[in-house]
């Protein structure tokens, strides 16, 4: 017989989220912690990443603790990750969900604009995990894999109207990368899928939603925005026993808005 409450446990199990303080990373937090992991997140506001770990441990079950760091920077990237080292002898599950986005129009956009996205979004994801394989490596079996799960975007999939193309292009790439260290990563007992979300109200979707919100919510089959548990629910799913055939996969996750354009 198969033990349900097992197969989607994740109990326990030692993750780091980067972007963790806010919007996705923040609703991903609360459901691995309500889940009972123990969850590292980082974020460049120290005080909002300190704030939200201490309010997420009282909640628990779980536990959260703050590691701050700026992702654009690489020495703040090798600091987060020699401080996660210092407290733990392994990661089960590494999710990379920092971003940026900048909106212009084409004949404006500038390049340092350009730049900094496709740093953040693609670049320093590829570089969070290539510092973290030695704890993802350490404790991960054939029978219980580490996980690295990269937050994309349905913006990824297929060109979003507003003019946002570092972003769009960063979070393809990004859907790229994760299959390209799927082939690889799989015979070192590490699945690597990535998470395509639609309309999640967060702080970097709330200009567009107060704008374009009732358009937007049109191209949604379901008729709603997405919620917490959509998103929890799919990387618990990837991070447990439940996902642990499934690698290199983009999952999307957007109430069928994506196929709405189609």
């Amino acid at each position: 017989m198969i033990n349900i409450n097992n197969l989607f446990s994740v109990k326990n199990k030692v993750c780091l989220i980067t972007g963790g303080g806010r919007g996705i990373g923040l609703m991903l937090a609360k459901g691995f912690v309500s889940a009972g992991a123990k969850v590292y997140i980082s974020s460049r506001d120290a005080a909002t990443c300190e704030k939200v770990a201490q309010e997420l441990s009282v909640l628990g079950p779980g536990q959260c603790f703050s590691i701050p760091g700026d992702l654009q920077k690489l020495d703040d990237i090798k600091s987060i990750v020699k401080e996660l080292s210092n407290m733990e002898d392994h990661l089960d599950v590494l999710i990379s969900n920092a971003g940026a986005n900048w909106a212009a129009p084409i004949d404006d956009y500038p390049d340092s604009g350009f730049q900094k996205v496709v740093n953040l979004n693609l670049t320093r994801v590829f570089t969070l995990t290539q510092m973290c394989l030695p704890l993802l490596r350490a404790n991960a079996t054939t029978e219980n894999p580490s996980r690295i799960i990269n937050v994309g975007s349905i913006s990824g999939e297929t060109a979003p109207k507003l003019e946002m193309y570092a972003y769009s292009a960063s979070k393809a790439a990004v859907h790229q990368l994760t299959r390209h260290l799927a082939a690889r990563l799989g015979s070192d007992n590490i699945l690597v899928n990535a998470i395509a979300p639609g309309s999640f109200p967060s702080k970097m979707m709330a200009e567009t939603l107060k704008k374009d919100g009732d358009q937007i919510l049109k191209g949604i089959p379901v008729g709603r925005f997405g919620e917490p548990e959509d998103l929890a629910g799919t990387c618990i799913y990837l991070a447990s026993r439940a996902g642990a055939y499934t690698t290199g996969a983009v999952i999307v996750v957007d109430g069928g808005a994506l196929q709405s354009k189609i």
